[in-house]
Order: structure tokens, then C-alpha cells, then sequence
């Protein structure tokens, strides 16, 4: 169950109550979900705040139609599909999607890269940050790896793991303590020493370590959804990023079938090769047995159009 402030439970439930005629285009999938806050990671949440347009929108923008017409559903797949096999992203940025995210803070600041949404994040300067971060599960806790280094290696030990758990929760709920302190506030948000003036909150945040929470708005187009999620649903993605990429993908699924089918087929689960690589490929189809030295590709770049033979 995602963690939801009493507010926002409320908020959300008179939401999915209410319910008004409309000529717009709706999408049956996104509809079902739509305000649902869908739980990630120990307390957070990805929910539908709105949207626009449909597989539909994409379809009518790409032929600057009308309307429906009396075309047919398989004639608006081949066509989505053309478009993503030809890299005509045009028509994609015709729908869009608001999404209200709860995430760790270093999580938000890997997202916030994504420089092709907008977003309001909730702040610090004006309200006080609850009392919750993130705790990785055991099996999320990895060593370095060797040769990736902004990546994981192998799993630590139970002792380890341990060890590293205690770390985050003792630090996480010292530094919150603290944060109360500075700014002159108990637990249940009352002034401790009337002879304090308490640290403004704009300070006191500075505190708080980054698997602490925070939420925000981040609304973007289909094109730039699928750039976002082609990178961070992929397996090399971070975990705890790839854990709402992939609660977006199946959003996306619900919201957009068509297209989520055509991003599966020819982005997600495709691959590309370099001019190099493509002339191995064919060498190779031909029957020739090709190795590294018949190329001019490096080690690393031989090893990873195997890999990608391979299906790894």
C-alpha cells in the first residue's frame, strides 16, 4: 500500500468519485487508474493525475485528420508502428501525462536529467519533511562493480547487509532527529524551548541524507515518456529508478496499447549496431567466422555486439 498523507487519501478518493461528461478523447486503460497512487519502493507511489490524448491523438496527428473517420484499428497499428520504425517522433508529442511521484531525493535528482518535462517538487522551504527514507531490501545491496563504475557487482553477505542497514536507519533517523531539533520542533510539531527561535526550514533541510523523500508533478509528452523509460526501464538502469520506470511502463501500457506495443517491439526490445559492427554482422551472415582482430572495434565495443548477439 503506497504511503499517503491523510490529505492526500481524501483528496483522492473524492477524486475517483467524481466523474463529468466530456467530448474529449478518453482512454478506457488510464481511466481505471486514473488518481490511484500505485505503491514503489518502501513509501513511495506513481499516480495519473491527467492526461491527453490517446493512441488515437498520435494517429490523427501524424495524417492532420479530423477525427476517427472510418479508419480501422489495424490501419492505426501499422501506421504507429511506421512511425517509431522510422524515428518520426513528431506525432508522439501530441499526448502527454501528468504523474504525481513519491521517490527517494537521489532518485529525483537521477530523473531530473530528463530535461524535457515540467516539474514542481514539493519544498522544503515551506513545509516539514515527514520522517520517512528509503531501506533497501538485502537483495538490493551490492558491492562496486569492477568494470562499471557507476554500477553494482555482486550481492554482500547477510552479515554485511546487516551491517549497511543499521547504518542508513540509525544515520537516516539521527539526521531527522536533528532536523526536528534545529528547527525548535518535537514529534508532533510543537516548539521545544520557547527561549529558541528554531533554524529557518530552508536550512534545517540541509541535514536530511538523500534517501529521504520527496514528491513532485512531472508532466511530459509520449515522445519524451519513451526516451525517459528506453533508458531507466532498461536492465543496466539503477534499481530503485527502474522500479518506477517500470510501474510507468505498464502505465503507459493501459494508456497508449498500440504504441506501448510499438516501443516494446522497436525500441525496447530492439537493438542498434555501429557502421562497424553492422559490416561484422553481414560478414558473419555470409559464413565467415569474424574475430575482434578482423575489425576495428575495440575490446569493449567487440564484447558488447556479442553480448548483444548473445541476447544478454
Amino acid at each position: 500500500m503506497a504511503k499517503l498523507s491523510n490529505e492526500q487519501a481524501v483528496e483522492i478518493e473524492l477524486s475517483r468519485e467524481a466523474t463529468a461528461p466530456t467530448r474529449r478523447t478518453v482512454s478506457a486503460g488510464i481511466e481505471e487508474i486514473l488518481y490511484e497512487a500505485i505503491p514503489v519502493l518502501d513509501h513511495g507511489f506513481v499516480r495519473v493525475v491527467d492526461y491527453m490524448g490517446d493512441d488515437g491523438a498520435i494517429v490523427q496527428a501524424a495524417r492532420v485528420s479530423y477525427g476517427r473517420g472510418t479508419r480501422q484499428v489495424n490501419q492505426d497499428r501499422g501506421l504507429i508502428h511506421y512511425l517509431l520504425r522510422h524515428w518520426h517522433t513528431t506525432p508522439f508529442e501530441m499526448a502527454e501525462i501528468k504523474l504525481h511521484v513519491k521517490m527517494p531525493i537521489f532518485v529525483a535528482r537521477q530523473w531530473i536529467r530528463h530535461r524535457t518535462a515540467n516539474v514542481n517538487e514539493y519544498s522544503a522551504r515551506y513545509s516539514i519533511l515527514d520522517r520517512e527514507f528509503y531501506v533497501p531490501e538485502p537483495e538490493h545491496l551490492a558491492a562496486q562493480a569492477v568494470q562499471n563504475r557507476q554500477g553494482r557487482g555482486a550481492v554482500v553477505d547477510a552479515k554485511e547487509a546487516k551491517y549497511v542497514l543499521d547504518l542508513l536507519t540509525d544515520d537516516a533517523q539521527r539526521n531527522y532527529d536533528h532536523y526536528l531539533d534545529m528547527l525548535n520542533h518535537d514529534k508532533a510539531g510543537q516548539r521545544i524551548d520557547n527561549q529558541r527561535l528554531g533554524l529557518a526550514r530552508e536550512l534545517a533541510r540541509m541535514n536530511l541524507s538523500l534517501n529521504f523523500y520527496t514528491q513532485w508533478y512531472w508532466k511530459t509528452d509520449l515522445h519524451n515518456l519513451m526516451n525517459f523509460l528506453r533508458l531507466r526501464a532498461d536492465p543496466h538502469a539503477q534499481y530503485e529508478i527502474r522500479a518506477y520506470a517500470e510501474v510507468i511502463l505498464d502505465i503507459m501500457r493501459k494508456w497508449v496499447p498500440i504504441t506501448f506495443e510499438a516501443f516494446r517491439e522497436h525500441r525496447l526490445e530492439a537493438a542498434t549496431f555501429s557502421g562497424e559492427a553492422l559490416k561484422a554482422l553481414r560478414r558473419m551472415l555470409a559464413g565467415e567466422t569474424v574475430e575482434q582482430a578482423d575489425t576495428s572495434m575495440s575490446k569493449r565495443e567487440w564484447e558488447e555486439f556479442l553480448s548483444v548477439l548473445a541476447g544478454r
